[in-house]
């Protein structure tokens, strides 16, 4: 069984017992987080929402809290001397999937 949910604006596929990788929740390490806006769960049947199925959520645990790797984002301008290096790290939180409850 699965479900495609929606946090911070992307879309992930959650599985019982997997842990995701999501934008940054608060929280504390150990907290429950639930996530309502599920988009489709599938097991024998597959329930798809318009755009959300009503009922459906995902309760997960907040394993850790972390950052991704460096992105280096470089501008450069021919023959003008201009040259500007900047970095970016994302926040993450990972989270253990629980349960995924349907309607």
């Amino acid at each position: 069984m699965y479900a495609i949910i929606e946090t911070g604006g992307k879309q992930y596929r959650a599985e019982e017992g997997a842990d995701l990788e999501v934008e940054k929740l608060d929280g504390d390490i150990g907290q429950t987080v639930s996530f309502d806006k599920v988009l489709l769960v599938a097991d024998e049947k597959v329930h798809c929402g318009s755009p959300y199925l009503d009922g459906a959520s995902v309760q997960g645990t907040i394993v850790k809290q972390t950052q991704a790797d460096k992105i280096v984002v470089f501008r450069y301008k021919s023959k003008k001397r201009y040259r500007k290096k900047t970095g970016h790290r994302q926040k993450l939180t990972c989270v253990k999937i629980d349960k995924i409850a349907i309607p």
